[in-house]
């Protein structure tokens, strides 16, 4: 499996990316210490619930990591158009170079981008044809870890049973009510973001209308398709199995066979 990187040079994104990230560590940290091992340690919970935790955090990083350093579709300088094809491709206007149609120019990144549904600047990088699954994917497992989160911290309180065997001079021991304070927000800052954004994903998907083209007010007279919820997903993720949807280390294969210059994640 050979999966190629792609940096945006970009302050700001680094930035955004990096609170991401410090959001994930505070919580992967925290909540393992506060909750999950004392309690293991203890009896109180099994240790699968350890395990699905460490799983969540684990496929929440990847899907960052590579919905960060995926290629979108990025259109090449001198793509090669069948003669068949070119009445599906336009000029752009701002890189002066050819691109298939429902491309678009991102003046961040700087260059065209197939099927290009928006610029994340919390990814530090476009969203485009070549990794929507992946950001389909980053949206799901942080909801996923977002709850998980936030149950450990209800549970916490409210029914796990209290510790006798902790450390009272511990940072962690002596703050943790404001530790959990913390993580309680920040969970339900992501549970909620994450969730409109996923439900607006998807959407998108389903209608085959990316966010630019909302924005644009395109209708789906012109763009749209009717297609089962299967077979959206299907092209979105570049496989049939439906496993591999929520599999991030791996390649995406374009299905639908169309007008548009593809390339492998």
């Amino acid at each position: 499996m050979k999966l190629r990187l792609h940096f945006v040079v970009d302050p700001m994104g680094w930035l955004c990316i990096s609170i991401v990230f410090g959001i994930w560590l505070y919580n992967t940290f925290f909540i393992p210490k506060l909750v999950l091992l004392p309690h293991y340690n203890e009896g109180h919970i099994p240790w699968a619930i350890v395990v699905c935790y460490y799983i969540a955090s684990g496929l929440c990083l990847a899907a960052l990591f590579r919905a960060s350093t995926a290629d979108p579709g990025r259109l090449p300088v001198d793509p090669k158009i069948p003669h068949s094809e070119r009445e599906h491709w336009e000029l752009c206007n701002k890189c002066n170079l050819m691109r298939p149609k429902r491309s678009h120019h991102c003046s961040r990144c700087g260059h065209c981008v197939r099927k290009m549904d928006h610029h994340c600047p919390w990814i530090n990088n476009c969203v485009g044809e070549d990794n929507h699954w992946l950001f389909l994917q980053l949206c799901f497992y942080t909801q996923v870890l977002s709850l998980f989160t936030l149950v450990l911290d209800f549970c916490q309180y409210y029914y796990f049973q209290p510790l006798t065997g902790l450390d009272q001079e511990k940072f962690t021991t002596r703050h943790e009510l404001a530790l959990m304070r913390v993580s309680t927000l920040m969970g339900l800052m992501m549970f909620g973001g994450m969730s409109s954004l996923f439900y607006t994903q998807m959407a998108g998907i389903l209608s085959d209308t990316t966010t630019i083209e909302k924005m644009a007010q395109f209708s789906n007279e012109v763009y749209g398709s009717k297609k089962s919820w299967q077979w959206a997903l299907t092209e979105v993720c570049g496989t049939r199995w439906k496993l591999l949807w929520l599999i991030p280390l791996r390649s995406r294969q374009p299905i639908q066979a169309s007008h548009q210059f593809r390339t492998h994640v």
